[in-house]
């Protein structure tokens, strides 16, 4: 029965045809859901075909059958923390500042080459078996431990954008002159991009990352954005997530008008960044993340397990601000976009039922497009990933229900009630297979 198939029975290889369930939404708009369908992988790694399976009977013989699997897009995580996942699931309620300073910067100061040769592997594997297909991450400061944290996204073969976090004000390296702390940083920053922004055909790519606005002068921020801008990198940072930080940075950067000016002010805003949070923005700080084509990654989890508030996202919608998910591990303790999905709708529900949040009512359906072709949009790339169209690259999950239903036997044949049991019955091994451009992924203790 093609429900038992094992990891080592499914294509590990472009080229190849799977059979399945389809759910994915559609650049165009809508979801598409089949519940018979073949997904044809070329020998690019480009998907041929996504459809019914009456579409194209000349495949159905060579298919190998996943039925009664889903096959999906690959989840986008657009925040998360490759150094830190050690430590996810500690430090529950505490203010952000005093979390990093306690649990963060001692990982981080410790994340050396032999570190990085150790956790950025599992990292990885982790985020494969959560089903996430591109993640852009944070290092930490230092060099040689971003090179080995590249050369482990290479061998494994997840897309992931990657970023040296850059920090002048505040820093946890010790070795460093701080009057040369500034070009030191730029300069390693640069060798990295030249090593690795667009390797494997842009399969992996880099972030200039300044930690935060508390961490970095407004020189850093300068010339880190103009670093991205020349280069075509992004550039990645937090914004507004917390109320104390956020007074931190109205004290350290008085002339500016609020914190997403400090940002503007050193160029940093455009379509090529990231700002993780947004969860406190003014009005006019809203108007001008709208007005740059600048992206958020919305994470609820994170927000919540460090009590830094709950987006009002309702409202950000309305405004036409663009965002996806992200994990925010070891903020988020849980890797699983499937899960950032859930506690999302969940704090929207709680704003909605205070009275407090407005716009239209997300369903299942729309949370599973802002963890797929919504992040695969913030970083440019919704022409390449995102769904499962032709002429896309076939970064592509497969997921056994039966993880999700709530007893044996039950199988969900709406597209709305399949989403919704995925996202709140969400299991820890309902994702069965992950490819990126067709080459299956490792995940945790299994080998490819």
């Amino acid at each position: 029965m093609s429900g038992s198939l094992s990891r080592v029975d499914l294509p590990t290889t472009p080229p190849f045809v799977v059979r399945g369930r389809l759910l994915t939404p559609l650049g165009a708009g809508g979801t598409r859901f089949e519940r018979d369908a073949l997904v044809d992988i070329d020998r690019t790694g480009r998907v041929a075909f996504a459809g019914a399976s009456t579409e194209r009977p000349d495949l159905v013989e060579g298919a190998v059958d996943l039925r009664p699997w889903v096959l999906l897009p690959g989840m986008v995580d657009l925040h998360a923390h490759v150094p830190q996942l050690p430590n996810a699931g500690l430090g529950a309620g505490m203010d952000l500042l005093a979390w990093l300073e306690r649990y963060i910067f001692p990982l981080e100061r410790g994340f050396d080459v032999a570190t990085a040769d150790r956790v950025a592997p599992a990292a990885w594997r982790a985020f494969a078996a959560a089903g996430t297909t591109t993640a852009m991450v944070y290092g930490a400061v230092y060099e040689a431990s971003l090179d080995a944290t590249f050369r482990a996204a290479e061998a494994h073969g997840i897309r992931a954008i990657i970023g040296k976090v850059m920090m002048d004000r505040v820093t946890y390296d010790s070795t460093i002159d701080p009057s040369t702390i500034l070009d030191r940083t730029l300069a390693e920053s640069a060798r990295l991009i030249d090593r690795w922004h667009g390797a494997d055909d842009g399969r992996l790519r880099y972030a200039v990352t300044p930690r935060f606005a508390v961490s970095c002068t407004a020189d850093l921020l300068r010339e880190s954005a103009a670093l991205a801008a020349s280069t075509g990198a992004y550039w990645q940072t937090h914004v507004s997530e917390d109320q104390g930080e956020i007074a931190e940075v109205a004290r350290l950067f008085p002339d500016a008008l609020d914190y997403v000016d400090v940002y503007d002010r050193a160029g940093g805003l455009g379509e090529r960044t990231v700002l993780a949070h947004a969860v406190h923005l003014s009005d006019r700080e809203l108007a001008r993340l709208v007005e740059t084509g600048t992206h958020v990654a919305h994470c609820p989890i994170s927000n919540l397990f460090l009590a830094s508030g709950v987006m009002p996202l309702g409202r950000y919608l309305d405004a036409g601000l663009s965002l996806g998910l992200g994990s925010d591990v070891a903020g988020g303790p849980d890797l699983s976009i499937f899960s950032v999905m859930r506690v999302g709708f969940y704090a929207r529900n709680a704003r909605r039922v205070a009275g407090v949040e407005t716009g239209p009512v997300l369903g299942p359906l729309d949370w599973i497009r802002l963890g797929t072709l919504g992040g695969a949009q913030a970083l440019g790339l919704a022409d390449a990933i995102g769904s499962l169209e032709s002429g896309k690259e076939a970064d592509v999950i497969a997921i056994d229900p039966a993880y999700a239903a709530p007893i044996p036997g039950v199988v969900d044949d709406e597209a709305e009630d399949l989403a919704s049991r995925l996202i709140f019955r969400a299991h820890s091994d309902m994702v069965r297979a992950t490819w990126v451009r067709g080459r299956r992924l490792e995940g945790p203790g299994d080998t490819a």
